[in-house]
């Protein structure tokens, strides 16, 4: 596959699979009566104790979305030729499906994919900020990057004791790593376009 092609369908997969995320995260929430964004965290809406319609939606759109971004990987490999880049990005979908594959419930596992998802997504940033963005794109990833980083190390070590909750923190995490997402396959598709 050509390069601007395979920028294009990279972006085409980033923004898809971060706007389904998105949704995918208000749609739990809206079909689970008396969630708390604040008191629980984002994987409780594909828990065995949420209701059926909000597993079925959560846990849909992690391995949807885990997917795609797996999927990204080989395609940035035709683009950049970097096997760092091409490895994190394969290793944070896999992160991804396997939040979905695994609920909460299922203890160690969960928190596996969970923090390969978050931490692969934050590394994925800053690995693209030294190797394969420029300009202003550059300083978005690294500010992302490390900002998400940030987050978890605290959503890790402080949990709840927060004025935000647990839920609220672990927000900070993943809507930070969506922001990347969603900019950098942006990026692509600029690029795509401009080629």
């Amino acid at each position: 596959m050509e390069a601007s092609r395979a920028r294009a369908v990279a972006g085409t997969l980033l923004v898809a699979g971060g706007a389904l995320t998105v949704l995918g995260f208000v749609t739990a929430e809206a079909l689970y009566p008396g969630y708390s964004a604040a008191d629980q965290t984002i994987s409780a809406l594909g828990a065995a104790s949420a209701p059926a319609a909000s597993q079925a939606v959560f846990n849909g759109t992690m391995v949807v979305a885990g997917l795609a971004m797996a999927a990204v990987a080989p395609l940035l490999r035709e683009v950049y030729d970097q096997s760092l880049l091409t490895g994190v990005f394969a290793v944070a979908g896999v992160g991804v499906v396997g939040v979905g594959v695994f609920p909460t419930q299922t203890g160690i596992l969960h928190v596996i994919a969970a923090t390969i998802a978050f931490v692969g997504i934050g590394v994925a940033a800053l690995v693209a900020a030294a190797t394969t963005v420029h300009g202003a794109m550059r300083y978005v990833s690294v500010a992302l990057g490390v900002a998400e980083l940030v987050a978890f190390v605290l959503f890790a070590t402080v949990g709840g004791g927060t004025p935000l909750g647990i839920g609220g923190l672990e927000r900070w995490v993943a809507y930070l790593g969506l922001a990347w997402v969603l900019a950098f396959g942006g990026y692509l598709l600029g690029a795509a376009d401009a080629r």
